[in-house]
C-alpha cells in the first residue's frame, strides 16, 4: 500500500527515528547525481565517442535539472522527517537541534572537499593567476572568502552563483542551507497547510514550479540575476507540499488504497513524460530543458506512494546506497574533472587524442562515484555520528 519502509530511518533527531525511511526517493537521489555528474563531463574533450556523446545529448544537456531534482527531494525529505516535530508552535530550541542536525549532515564532508580543493586552487593560481579554476567568474581566494565557504553562506549575497564557489557546483549546497535557515518558520506554515485537500496541495506544487519553467520556455534563458533563490525555494517548497499531499493521501484508507493501486501507473507515465520532454527540448536551438521540471513533484509523489513499477527499482540495495552516498558524490565530482581537465595539458597520454583518453574519460564519472563512497564512508558518515553525539551529550 505504501513506498515507506523500515529499512533505513533517518537519523536527524529523536522523533526522526521513528519514522521510516522512504526508499525509492533515497534511490532516485543518485539519478539526479549521476544527471549532474553527465552534465559537466560533458565538457571533456573525447573525440573518439563522438556518436555515443551524440546519443547522450539530451542527458547531458539537461543535467543541470539534476539539482532541481535535489531540491523538490530535500523538500519532500525534510517535510517527512520535520514537520510534525517543528511545526505545531514555535520552539526555539527545536530550532537549534534541526539546524545542528543539518549541520552535522551537510558541513563535514564539504568542508574536507572544499578545504583540500581550495589549496589545489591557491597552487593552480600560483602558477596562472588570470586561470585557476574552471569558471567564467575565478572564484575569490582571499581569507573573506574562505570563512564565507566554511560557512556555507558564499552565494547569499550574490545574483549569480558563477565564482561564488571553489567548488563550482557547491554553489547549490550553500543555496539549500538557505532554505534550511528558513525552514522552521516554513514549517509552521506547512503544519497548517496539511488541512487542506490532496489535490490543492498538489497543484500548488505544480504552480511553483510552473513560472521558471514557462519562463525558460519563452526565452531559452536558464539563468537571471538570483535565479538560485528562486530555484532552491520554489522546489524545496514544492517537494515539500507534495510530501504534504502523500500524507493526506495515505491517512484516509480508501484514498490510500486507491493512490496506493495507481501510483505505480502514474510513475511510468511520468517517467515516460520526463524522457519525452528532455527528448523534445534537446531539439530546441535554445535550453528548454525546465519545462520538465514541473514534473518533478508529481514524480517524487507517485514514487513515495508505491513500492512497485519504477520505485521498486530504486528501491534496489545498490541504487538506495547509491542515494545514501550521492551527496559525497556530488561534492567529489567537480574536483576530479577540473583536476583531470587540468592534467590533460601536462600529460599527453590523456590529451585529446591521446592513447589512454578514449579508456579514461569515459571513466571519470565512475571515479567520481568511487571517490563519492569513499568520502561518506570515512568522513560524512563517521563525522555525522559523532557530531550528532556530541550535541546530544550536550543537551
Amino acid at each position: 500500500m505504501t513506498a515507506v519502509t523500515d529499512t533505513q530511518p533517518p537519523a536527524d533527531t529523536t522523533a526522526a527515528r521513528r519514522l521510516p525511511e522512504v526508499r525509492s526517493i533515497t534511490g532516485l537521489r543518485i539519478v539526479a547525481a549521476v544527471w549532474v555528474l553527465l552534465f559537466h563531463w560533458k565538457f571533456t574533450p573525447l573525440p573518439d565517442w563522438e556518436r555515443v556523446r551524440a546519443f547522450l545529448v539530451p542527458v547531458t544537456d539537461s543535467g543541470h535539472l539534476g539539482v532541481d531534482l535535489f531540491y523538490v527531494i530535500s523538500g519532500f525529505v525534510i517535510t517527512l522527517t520535520y514537520v510534525e516535530k517543528m511545526g505545531r508552535r514555535p520552539d526555539l530550541r527545536g530550532w537549534w537541534r534541526f539546524w545542528w542536525a543539518r549541520i552535522c549532515r551537510v558541513w563535514p564532508a564539504y568542508a574536507v572537499v572544499v578545504v583540500l580543493f581550495g589549496i589545489w586552487l591557491l597552487w593552480r593560481r600560483s602558477i596562472d593567476p588570470t586561470f585557476y579554476a574552471y569558471q567564467g567568474v575565478q572564484p575569490d581566494l582571499g581569507p573573506w572568502s574562505w570563512i564565507q565557504q566554511l560557512l556555507l553562506v558564499q552565494l547569499w549575497h550574490r545574483p549569480d552563483f558563477d565564482g561564488a564557489s571553489f567548488v563550482g557546483a557547491t554553489w547549490s549546497v550553500s543555496a539549500e542551507m538557505a532554505a534550511y535557515v528558513a525552514f522552521p518558520v516554513l514549517a509552521l506554515v506547512l503544519y497548517r497547510l496539511k488541512r487542506l485537500p490532496w489535490w490543492v496541495l498538489v497543484a500548488g506544487a505544480v504552480a511553483l514550479m510552473a513560472p521558471a519553467a514557462l519562463r525558460s520556455y519563452q526565452t531559452g534563458v536558464i539563468y537571471w540575476d538570483y535565479s538560485w533563490l528562486e530555484r532552491i525555494f520554489t522546489c524545496f517548497g514544492a517537494g515539500a507540499l507534495v510530501c504534504l499531499a502523500v500524507r493526506k493521501l495515505q491517512a484516509g484508507p480508501r484514498s490510500g488504497e486507491l493512490a496506493a493501486r495507481w501510483a505505480p501507473r502514474v510513475a511510468w507515465i511520468l517517467v515516460i513524460e520526463c524522457v519525452l520532454v528532455v527528448g523534445w527540448a534537446a531539439g530546441r536551438p535554445y535550453d528548454r530543458f525546465a519545462v520538465v521540471a514541473v514534473l518533478f513533484p508529481l514524480l517524487v509523489g507517485a514514487l513515495a506512494l508505491t513500492d512497485a513499477g519504477p520505485s521498486a527499482f530504486l528501491s534496489r540495495p545498490a541504487i538506495v546506497l547509491g542515494g545514501r552516498i550521492s551527496y559525497s558524490v556530488y561534492l567529489v565530482h567537480v574536483p576530479v574533472y577540473e583536476i583531470f581537465w587540468t592534467f590533460q595539458k601536462e600529460v599527453p597520454q590523456i590529451a585529446p587524442g591521446g592513447p589512454w583518453t578514449s579508456f579514461v574519460v569515459p571513466n571519470l564519472p565512475i571515479v567520481a562515484i568511487g571517490l563519492g563512497w569513499v568520502l561518506w564512508r570515512f568522513v560524512e558518515e563517521p563525522a555525522r555520528r559523532r557530531l550528532r553525539a556530541v550535541g546530544r551529550a550536550r543537551r
